[in-house]
């Protein structure tokens, strides 16, 4: 270490004395350290930022807060009707069917009176797999690896959320993705004008997601945590550019539902729009393009479609990968339950039939709902339904307003038209809905405005009914 002195003493200075005053010391600031704090003026402008994991702990702590609520509710429910909690988690309806796959492989199948025949081939194969997985190097079950799978997919699904919502708004300054403003604080601005925090609104978005009525469903031995974390974390991958990712996450979310149609539809609008970008705005020889386009550059309508996307560079090679991987899932599976019962490209969608679904528009719904409205107490369960349509309409709405990024944009209105317009068993449709989690941004962005004590009772309230609401449930009619 360099050997440090104080500096000599320095002589006092005098203020020029007016006519007839003795002359006095002028004022001087006091005496320094010898030895001052380095200070780095970029450090202390931008604090270090956390780490993902601990900026999502206290979203990941609220959501296994709100699902032990329900699963608590639940086993004093069951025990008070002389049921098992466990049982209703992981060995009725689609439970079962998952587990028997695992255990057995594809090939069963139920002949109903009717005519109907119950295919075991209408499950996709990645939960039965993992199932399997878990149950080869430990002493679980099938019906407990599947138990177990939910369990840790449904913490995934809510880091995804949460991934995906902080994003979203934004955490930086002068850039942010869902609104055109960024306020001086570096909180995202919507289309109100009020501030909102990335992170308050990935909190309240994962607590909501964890408080929905049907939230018992994301720890059931059911393919829906699986499906949303995979989902969540493909869609935070194409939103933030890491293109084979979202690509081969996609294809996973391909192998595990259906609706993996979805995920595919919002990689590919987010590359053809990162396409649009690039190709929209020719960058000088030689100069290189800022991570962050400022608000400006944001004019033409493709860019602004884009939703002010970070980190999306061109597509090159990893980008045409994640492209060409995407429906690699869903496209597999379909195509081998064709070739495996002889139909070709119809083969799945026969199978579908066996067990009445299909796409019908949304026809055979609403024929159910007209249904209701003819009788009471029923026409009740009528309006409930048309209610809550309308508050998904308005939902989605909402957040086209709010200038959500089109990817998820794209996600949400795909799982929520396959939800409601296909002619599957008309109880099964909340829980369908279940992966349409960008539904709840508007109402997380509400909640990250509100005062935090009015937030928590909110929040508080719905998780309670929830858990109420999903004990009843599961105990009664269940989910499909």
């Amino acid at each position: 270490m360099a050997h440090l002195s104080p500096s000599p003493p320095k002589p006092v200075a005098y203020a020029t004395p007016g006519p007839g005053s003795a002359p006095r010391p002028a004022v001087r600031s006091p005496p320094r350290s010898i030895i001052e704090p380095v200070i780095d003026h970029a450090t202390r402008a931008a604090p270090a930022r956390p780490t993902a994991l601990r900026r999502a702990a206290p979203a990941l702590l609220g959501y296994a807060a709100v699902r032990a609520l329900g699963l608590l509710v639940l086993a004093v429910w069951s025990a008070a009707r002389g049921k098992s909690a466990y049982t209703l988690l992981t060995a009725r309806w689609d439970s079962l069917w998952y587990a028997r796959v695992a255990g057995g492989g594809y090939g069963y199948e139920v002949r109903l009176a009717n005519g109907d025949v119950h295919s075991d081939l209408a499950f996709f194969p990645l939960l039965p797999w993992l199932e399997r997985l878990l149950a080869a190097v430990g002493p679980l079950s099938y019906a407990d690896a599947g138990f177990v799978v939910s369990l840790l997919a449904s913490l995934a699904a809510a880091w995804g959320i949460f991934a995906v919502v902080d994003h979203a708004y934004g955490r930086t300054s002068g850039s942010t993705t869902l609104g055109a403003a960024v306020d001086a604080g570096g909180a995202a601005v919507d289309a109100g004008g009020a501030a909102v925090d990335g992170g308050r609104a990935g909190l309240f978005a994962v607590l909501l997601w964890a408080a929905l009525p049907v939230g018992i469903v994301q720890s059931m031995a059911y393919s829906e945590s699986l499906f949303t974390a995979l989902a969540a974390w493909s869609l935070y991958c194409a939103l933030t550019g890491r293109w084979v990712g979202a690509g081969a996450l996609a294809l996973a979310a391909g192998l595990t539902r259906p609706v993996g149609l979805a995920v595919v539809a919002a990689v590919w609008t987010a590359a053809v729009l990162s396409f649009v970008r690039n190709r929209s705005t020719p960058v000088p020889h030689g100069a290189r393009t800022a991570p962050h386009a400022p608000e400006s550059a944001l004019r033409s309508p493709a860019r602004r479609a884009l939703g002010g996307f970070r980190g999306l560079g061109d597509l090159g090679l990893p980008g045409l990968l994640g492209v060409l991987l995407a429906p690699l899932g869903a496209a597999g599976y379909v195509l081998w339950v064709g070739r495996r019962t002889g139909d070709g490209l119809f083969g799945y969608f026969d199978v579908q039939a066996g067990w009445r679904n299909g796409f019908d528009g949304g026809y055979a719904f609403a024929r159910f709902v007209a249904a209701k409205l003819t009788s009471f107490p029923a026409a009740l369960a009528g309006l409930g339904l048309i209610a809550g349509v309308a508050l998904l309409v308005r939902l989605y709405v909402v957040g086209v307003r709010q200038r959500q990024p089109l990817p998820l944009l794209v996600y949400s209105g795909v799982v929520t038209a396959l939800a409601l317009c296909a002619s599957s068993y008309f109880g099964s449709k909340p829980r369908l809905l279940l992966p349409a989690f960008p539904l709840l941004l508007p109402l997380a962005a509400a909640l990250a405005r509100t005062r935090a004590a009015r937030a928590a009772l909110v929040v508080g309230g719905v998780a309670l009914v929830s858990a109420v609401y999903g004990a009843f449930w599961l105990n009664g009619s269940g989910p499909p």
